[in-house]
């Protein structure tokens, strides 16, 4: 679950801002930690994305509002699994996906570095990654990532953390491109070979 630093209230719902969906409404479930990615974060890491999106299979691990995944779905993307573990937010995505009309997605209740942690069924084009940032998880769950499977050749690889969290990423992680927003910042990385 995507966690913020004050534990703000989130705002309730937020927008698609691209694709065929765009303009739908997701709810933003006031549960403690919520932490939808920020419009800019999002509209920036999709323009970066434009040319690999369509087609692509994507995960987006600690899904919280799923916004990144269905972003993606909306973009074109042939399918998103989702990992959430709050039983109540993974079951807000499936509604969000079951109103939208949009069956790419695949919604699975499961904590996200126990899943991480074990050989990959499936490889991904694209990994959301966006860990509660009190819990300090990137630099594991990058580790996890690269270690078990989880990247095809050539993947992307979405980072968001605060703006002084400081974590290391696997040595062929090659950097992209990286926005601050408020005390967001997100960080896109290409996945070269071992």
């Amino acid at each position: 679950m995507n966690k913020h630093r004050d534990d703000r209230t989130p705002p309730g719902h937020i927008r698609i801002i691209g694709g065929r969906l765009r303009g739908s409404r997701l709810a933003v479930p006031a549960l403690p930690g919520l932490r939808p990615t920020p419009q800019r974060l999002r509209q920036t890491l999709f323009d970066w994305l434009a040319p690999v999106v369509e087609g692509a299979r994507a995960l987006d691990a600690f899904a919280g509002s799923g916004a990144l995944g269905i972003e993606a779905l909306s973009r074109g993307a042939r399918a998103v699994t989702f990992l959430e573990r709050d039983l109540k937010q993974a079951r807000a995505i499936e509604m969000d996906l079951a109103r939208l009309h949009h069956g790419g997605g695949t919604v699975r209740c499961a904590d996200s570095m126990r899943l991480l942690a074990e050989p990959a069924r499936e490889a991904f084009d694209i990994v959301f990654l966006d860990p509660p940032f009190d819990a300090g998880l990137w630099e594991a769950a990058a580790a996890s990532l690269d270690a078990n499977g989880w990247l095809a050749p050539g993947a992307w690889v979405y980072v968001e953390a605060g703006d002084t969290d400081t974590w290391n990423a696997p040595s062929r992680w090659r950097l992209h491109g990286q926005r601050v927003a408020g005390a967001v910042r997100g960080t896109l990385f290409c996945i070269g070979s071992a």
